[in-house]
């Protein structure tokens, strides 16, 4: 099993991860422990890059589901970017596009917050 890593910066107020690898049912825990920690600290402006994800499972989808609406609810958001084509078709699947921001790149979802 390929393992899974969350990078992050900041840049502007705005906290971004990278995520590498695979977000199945045993590491959406991490993603979903990360996000807790960043709205706790009240941090409510994300930007997520896919780049370098080779797979999500529906528990990985989840994590982004649980925690958007408190992030809009504070003036904030989470705002996607970099996906591969593979990636964004299960997004697309699931009425995802309807619901996230979705971009092409990560500098498009930095700006958007502007």
């Amino acid at each position: 099993m390929e393992e899974f890593t969350i990078n992050t910066k900041q840049q502007d107020n705005i906290d971004i991860l990278y995520l590498n690898g695979f977000l199945d049912a045993h590491t959406s825990v991490e993603l979903e422990q990360y996000f807790e920690k960043l709205l706790a600290d009240n941090k409510y402006k994300i930007v997520v890059n896919f780049d370098k994800l080779s797979y999500i499972s529906s528990a990985g989808l989840g994590v982004f589901m649980a925690f958007i609406e408190t992030a809009r609810n504070n003036s904030g958001d989470i705002k996607l970017c970099a996906m591969s084509e593979k990636i964004y078709n299960i997004f697309d699947m699931l009425g995802f596009p309807i619901l996230f921001e979705i971009y092409k790149e990560e500098k498009s979802a930095i700006e958007k917050f502007s």
